[in-house]
């Protein structure tokens, strides 16, 4: 690529920039985006990386622009289960909903540091040994493997459990209350780190295990450092917009782990049959190249956006799907009607608990074996009674 150390310099600068952006015109004051605030800056930063993508096109060339798309559309499909882990991880650990954007921008900016160290280092082993491509292709197709689980047996693991977490807690002692979204706070005339704390190193740990399957995937579509980094970087940002929009649309993509699946077993046998293209290994073939097809770039384009989008349809049009989105918005209905910061004026109470009453009536009307698919069905009903308490409550206009 020419200007090489320039295109680096400005790109490096840019990510940066962002990352700043975000903290001190975003999350500095906690509050929890609305839907609206938080579409728009997630197409903000989908618009800068489309933007990147397109100078990448006319001063890199066909090539390099299209294994860039390759890359950022693969990191991104795959950062949707990154979204899921955070939902997990702020749950268990009972974050308020208002004070989690600082963690999430930690959390993603320690995600870029440990995936462009791996970077670097994979960069390094390919160089160096071209049987990579075999472990790389296996990490790969065992991930895909394991997407194949059922969601509820890959998920079980408590993320506030995990080994890292639990050394924390050990070498870190914390308070056993938030103080907003601080990491630190006044304890007993101390100083002393919060829950917070915790939060970030559970981010940081799951975001090693993503790491050790994406960075792969994406060395399978180019060997452009420069074209990982910065595919890898774009898709990370606006990942803490992405957790408020999509967080509660996640449940009705039923298929997207197939699909990722598809795409990782793509990959990994792409780079399986690159492998032995390039073999050296004196046991497969006299350590001599074998004769194999070679998945091009654009095929592999199209592969990607192609199974994403049957998935993406497929679940949508799914009655599990449909019944999935109706208790997605019942709940939604709910955390907004239950909301203590919610709004006071009497009106707008009755629009939001008519909005509510109407969701519960679409999900009554479900077939019996399709509300078999609630999760937590109990605390959906204690929630429903609350509510349904206290608009009863509510002195007759």
């Amino acid at each position: 690529m020419p200007h090489a150390a320039l295109a680096w310099s400005a790109t490096v600068a840019l990510i940066v920039a962002l990352l700043l952006f975000d903290y001190f015109f975003h999350i500095r004051t906690a509050h929890v985006p609305s839907l609206g605030e938080a579409a728009r800056w997630s197409g903000f930063y989908v618009g800068v990386a489309l933007l990147f993508g397109a100078a990448l096109f006319a001063f890199g060339g066909t090539e390099m622009g299209t294994e860039y798309f390759a890359g950022y559309v693969t990191e991104k499909a795959l950062s949707l289960d990154n979204v899921f882990v955070f939902i997990v991880i702020m749950s268990s650990f009972a974050v308020p909903r208002e004070d989690q954007q600082k963690a999430l921008l930690i959390g993603i900016v320690l995600s870029l540091v440990v995936r462009t160290a791996f970077i670097f280092v994979g960069a390094a082993l390919i160089e160096r040994f071209t049987w990579v491509f075999y472990v790389f292709g296996l990490v790969l197709l065992v991930t895909a493997g394991q997407l194949l689980v059922p969601a509820d047996q890959r998920r079980a693991a408590d993320p506030a459990d995990s080994l890292m977490v639990r050394i924390a807690r050990k070498l870190v002692p914390t308070t056993d209350f938030y103080d907003g979204d601080k990491l630190l706070t006044l304890h007993d005339g101390h100083r002393r780190m919060t829950p917070m704390v915790l939060v970030i190193v559970a981010l940081g740990a799951t975001d090693v295990l993503f790491a050790l399957d994406s960075i792969p995937a994406i060395f399978g579509l180019t060997e452009n450092v420069f074209i990982v980094f910065s595919a890898t970087a774009f898709s990370l940002l606006g990942l803490r917009q992405l957790y408020f929009l999509v967080g509660g649309l996640l449940e009705r993509l039923l298929y997207l782990p197939y699909g990722l699946a598809a795409i990782l077993g793509f990959i990994g046998a792409k780079l399986v049959l690159h492998a032995l293209h390039e073999n050296r290994l004196a046991f497969i073939n006299d350590g001599m190249p074998v004769k194999v097809v070679e998945i091009g770039t654009r095929l592999s384009l199209i592969v990607i956006v192609a199974t994403l989008a049957i998935t993406i349809v497929v679940s949508l049009l799914s009655p599990k799907g449909k019944a999935k989105s109706a208790v997605t918005a019942l709940r939604q209905h709910l955390a907004a009607y239950l909301d203590p910061h919610g709004p006071t004026d009497a009106a707008e109470r009755t629009r939001l608990y008519g909005q509510l009453v109407a969701a519960e009536r679409h999900v009554a009307a479900l077939d019996p074996a399709l509300k078999g698919l609630i999760r937590d069905p109990e605390t959906l009903r204690m929630q429903l009674a609350e509510a349904h308490r206290r608009q009863a409550a509510v002195p007759a206009g």
